[in-house]
């Protein structure tokens, strides 16, 4: 049964939805001034501009979430589009059971290597730093790697020539063959077709004389037709058949007509050997031809031939089949018919040349005779169209000695006169060459105009040629905030280093083709199109919940929150001032950065604290458990990383008329957002109680007796660390008796001067967590709580450990 261990509340700000990963389970803190009505989020934010789209549902404490920190976007859709608006996804939840240690007390192997076996397993998975396994469908593999041409055009093809993955040409073709290959018994035979023993003839015969016969040739190669006789058919080719067998019928019948066709054929038995994947005995269909049999016995092996494959028959060659032909350009020529106890020989390979780079098919392959460059290369199915034909690079074995580099030029090759020539061109390749075909080096004849311009980015010039307006014309032209000055940035390579100078020039003037500003453009000039003097785009808000006028504002520099609420008509009469959500970019930032170095820290120390415990493992049981208390730590440390902080800041609201002018009052920022909820009369209750859930608000109560409202305290909960989670994001710990500790302000303080911080307001959330001292697996932890704490603060969550 699953076991709650641990809860630690932040006291700042929201967070932007659940998050599980194997039983840690982090719950956002809602803000609980918002109600939910049905044309209403989870969020108690009516669906609009400034939504946002949560999966989560509402807890069953009857918290309602707060709306998240919006993301800006430069122009306004509407008003009915938020700008600020992102989509969040909650992830499903799991639940992880801890084992207890004795399910590992059964024992089946020696003690001492059942120790090794978990110490082992516990270090490799403190090395790779998770659990689980990916398995990846490697059939998809060809499908989702880019061909060369698309790595060229996106400018990810490198420059160098990799041979890493070069395989040996032709050989993949018979790792998994197609059922198509396989000779099919239901096919018509075709007229050179050879009849031999445990062939069936059947025989159709009609006029003066009816007969429907099935015959079988027996293993003298005969048949023996009823009326008739016997007829010798073993070695006659199909389209003779019908010719012997209507003489043997003339023989005794007049006036009759005959159809000859063939039912279940023959098997037999080849022979495959030599250097072959599975050299042996086969017994295939007599319409096996060489082909069929080369699949059934997985083809040659790596060392097997490819391209002087032999049929033997009765102690002679009677054919050299080069699989190259077929693969390349689909030649059957020598892919003969097969009769019984043919020998198919693998010769061991011939010499071998790799060719990488800028072929269509890069690969090692088989050579048979003298083969030219030439011919290599169309092999390799041709240059690709990004080719670089000025240079071929050739590393060769010479003498078995050492391996040496030459290289030459392509040029000479792309024509038959200029091969005559220069026939040297197309020289001849060697046994262990490796061909290195380049692509085309890249030489960026362009500007960079940038700046006030309509589509700014990189264009192609004629040095000296080009006109500086002809390139803002390209552009699409000025933007209507463009100011007349543009600065061109020009650098000239000299001996003495790189000189770089800048110069202005007026931009009204260029574009009515004034010479002395309508400057001609060297290539690599660098344009910048100024704007007007303080020219910046519009900067956004949003104002939203319980104003008059809730919408996206445009702000001016400056411009504080007073301002802006005046705009947006002021507060409804409904409007819960303490509940306000105030969110803003920039602090988000900031936060999230702050999480994620302290989930490093705690990470790295949860490490080697494991470590440490299996290095030390002095049985098999200790270490196994040390192995569940790795998978807590990943679990905790997977479910810390999903939390997201959410940028909330923590303002307190006061009429407009008093906010004027008060530190509340801020200056606003592009992205700021400010939700306003109605009051929501309930003081929620969570966490080591005994019936956790939402309550009236009463202003008499106090915190201790919405505690005993909710049951009381569980008999694991830290009752010392009770914190109020407030509605404005805010949080307080409550004071206990006379005197009390402030960790806050590092002091202790009397009750008294704590009694308003002990007042409840609506919407505030009571916070009871549980004793740190029931998990040995992060007692150890060094400054565990404060790590875990100041995570939630940052983010405004609850993290509950199963």
């Amino acid at each position: 049964m699953l076991r709650k261990i641990f809860l630690v509340l932040s006291l700042l700000f929201y967070l932007s939805g659940l998050a599980y990963a194997q039983g840690v389970e982090i719950t956002p803190l809602y803000s609980a001034g918002q109600t939910q009505t049905s044309s209403q989020n989870n969020a108690g934010i009516p669906e609009g501009p400034f939504s946002q789209s949560q999966t989560s549902q509402q807890s069953q404490s009857g918290i309602s979430s707060e709306p998240s920190v919006s993301q800006f976007q430069q122009q306004n859709q509407g008003s009915q589009t938020n700008p600020f608006a992102r989509s969040q996804q909650t992830a499903p939840q799991s639940q992880y059971s801890n084992p207890s240690v004795s399910q590992f007390q059964q024992q089946t192997l020696p003690e001492q290597n059942k120790l090794n076996q978990a110490q082992q397993e516990m270090q490799s998975s403190l090395l790779n730093g998770k659990t689980s396994t990916t398995i990846t469908n490697p059939a998809l593999t060809p499908l989702s790697k880019p061909s060369a041409f698309e790595e060229f055009i996106s400018g990810s093809l490198p420059s160098s020539v990799s041979v890493k993955n070069l395989k040996q040409f032709g050989y993949n073709l018979f790792i998994s063959p197609p059922s198509t290959f396989a000779p099919l018994m239901s096919v018509p035979v075709g007229p050179n077709y050879i009849i031999g023993p445990n062939d069936q003839i059947k025989i159709d015969v009609w006029g003066s004389i009816n007969e429907n016969l099935t015959l079988t040739v027996n293993r003298d190669g005969n048949i023996n037709i009823p009326g008739v006789g016997v007829v010798s058919v073993a070695g006659l080719k199909f389209s003779e058949l019908k010719g012997v067998i209507q003489n043997a019928f003339s023989k005794y019948y007049k006036n009759f007509n005959l159809n000859i066709t063939m039912g279940s054929l023959r098997t037999m038995t080849i022979y495959v050997v030599g250097y072959a994947a599975h050299p042996g005995s086969y017994t295939v269909s007599s319409l096996s031809t060489l082909i069929n049999a080369l699949f059934a016995c997985g083809g040659p092996s790596k060392i097997g031939s490819m391209r002087n494959i032999e049929v033997k028959r009765d102690g002679k060659t009677i054919t050299h089949f080069d699989m190259y032909d077929f693969l390349i350009y689909g030649d059957t020529t020598g892919n003969i018919r097969l009769q019984p106890g043919d020998v198919i020989y693998i010769p061991p390979i011939g010499p071998e040349v790799a060719i990488a780079g800028a072929v269509k098919d890069p690969a090692i392959y088989e050579l048979k005779g003298r083969t030219s460059i030439l011919a290599l290369i169309e092999m390799a199915g041709g240059l690709q169209s990004f080719a670089f034909t000025g240079r071929v690079q050739v590393y060769r074995i010479v003498d078995h000695q050492v391996r040496m580099v030459f290289e030459d030029s392509l040029k000479d090759l792309r024509n038959l006169e200029t091969l005559k020539k220069h026939p040297e061109a197309n020289f001849i390749v060697h046994g262990g060459d490796l061909v290195k075909i380049f692509s085309v080096p890249e030489e960026l004849n362009t500007v960079k105009l940038e700046g006030a311009v309509a589509m700014p980015g990189s264009f192609a010039i004629k040095p000296n040629v080009t006109t500086l307006k002809t390139v803002i014309d390209r552009a699409g032209g000025l933007l209507y905030y463009a100011s007349d000055k543009a600065e061109i940035t020009r650098t000239s390579i000299t001996q003495e280093g790189p000189k770089v100078e800048r110069f202005y020039v007026n931009l009204a003037k260029a574009l009515k083709d004034d010479p002395k500003d309508n400057i001609k453009l060297e290539i690599g000039d660098y344009i910048f199109v100024r704007t007007i003097p303080n020219w910046h785009p519009y900067e956004y808000v949003y104002i939203g919940g319980q104003v008059k006028y809730p919408g996206v504002y445009p702000i001016t520099p400056g411009e504080r929150l007073s301002s802006v609420l005046e705009r947006a008509g002021g507060y409804t009469k409904d409007a819960y001032l303490r509940g306000a959500v105030f969110t803003r970019a920039s602090v988000q930032k900031i936060q999230q950065q702050s999480i994620d170095l302290m989930i490093n820290r705690l990470q790295q120390q949860l490490l080697a604290s494991n470590a440490q415990t299996a290095s030390t493992a002095v049985s098999s049981t200790t270490a196994q458990a040390a192995q569940v208390t790795l998978a807590n730590a990943q679990a905790l440390i997977a479910s810390l990383r999903s939390v997201k902080a959410s940028g909330r800041v923590t303002i307190d609201l006061a009429p407009i008329r008093i906010l004027k002018g008060s530190s509340e009052d801020i200056p606003l920022e592009n992205g700021d957002s400010l939700y306003i909820p109605v009051r929501n009369d309930v003081v929620n209750v969570v966490g080591a109680v005994m019936s956790p859930g939402s309550y009236v608000y009463n202003p008499h109560y106090t915190w201790k007796d919405y505690i005993e409202m909710a049951g009381g305290y569980e008999s694991y909960a830290d009752t010392k660390d009770v914190y109020v989670y407030r509605a404005n994001g805010s949080a307080v710990k409550v004071s206990h008796g006379l005197v009390s500790w402030n960790p806050y302000k590092d002091r202790w303080e009397f009750a008294a001067f704590a009694k308003e911080d002990n007042r409840l307001w609506p919407g505030d959330t009571i916070i009871v967590p549980q004793k740190l001292q029931e998990f040995p697996w992060l007692r150890n932890i060094k400054d565990i709580t404060q790590i875990l704490m100041n995570i939630a603060v940052t983010a405004g969550v609850a993290i509950h450990l199963y």
